[in-house]
Formats: structure tokens, sequence, C-alpha cells
């Protein structure tokens, strides 16, 4: 029996990148994230990327995230998808791997949408 697509990211991630809760994204991080915003990158731990990702949302308002495309095996998947914020529309992609037993992020890129 496979995965269907609500079943692929965890609809939680989904909502928390919808409404910009970087408190409830971050409960999803592995406890090292590399995270990409705009220029920046690095690896960052689970406390430090949840302050980033707040600055981020606390400048950039989300107003939906919807997933353009999913996919991955049984113990990794990654999603991407369109960030529409009150500045501007930004590309999601994320990269969960299992770690004991629960699906985390272990990267999460947000970059200017060049479309």
């Amino acid at each position: 029996m496979g995965f269907t697509q609500t079943q692929t990211i965890p609809p939680v991630i989904i909502n928390a990148l919808k409404v910009g809760n970087a408190a409830e994204l971050a409960k999803n991080f592995n406890t090292e994230v590399e995270l990409v915003i705009l220029e920046t990158e690095e690896v960052y731990s689970k406390a430090q990327s949840e302050i980033i990702l707040k600055d981020f949302f606390a400048k950039n308002k989300p107003n939906d995230f919807k997933i353009l495309h999913q996919g991955g095996k049984e113990d990794s998947k990654y999603g991407i998808g369109n960030l529409s914020t009150s500045n501007n529309v930004f590309r999601v992609y994320f990269l969960l791997k299992m770690k004991n037993e629960k699906l985390l992020i272990h990267q999460l890129r947000i970059e200017d949408n060049d479309e």
C-alpha cells in the first residue's frame, strides 16, 4: 500500500509554513538543520534555526503555502512549494529524514522564486 499525497509530507509542517509558525516548524527539526534563507547558508542548531525563521516570518508574513512537488522513499522525503508572503513569493525546498521513527527536517531552503 503506497503513500497518498497527504501522507508524504506531515500536514503539521505544511500548516506551520502556511501561517509562519517558526515554533511549530522547529518541533519537526533535526538537532542540526542546514538552513538556506535567501543568500545565507549555514548549518544551525534547532534553536538557532527557529530564531532565524521567526525573524524571516516577521519580515515576510506568510499568506499561503502550496506544495508543488513531493516525493522520496520510506525513510527520506522532500517537498518543494511556493510560500506566498506579504512581500514576495518564495520557493521553499525541504528534506526530511526518518530519525527515531519520526520524519524530521534536515534541510530547509527559502529562496527567491525566479519564475
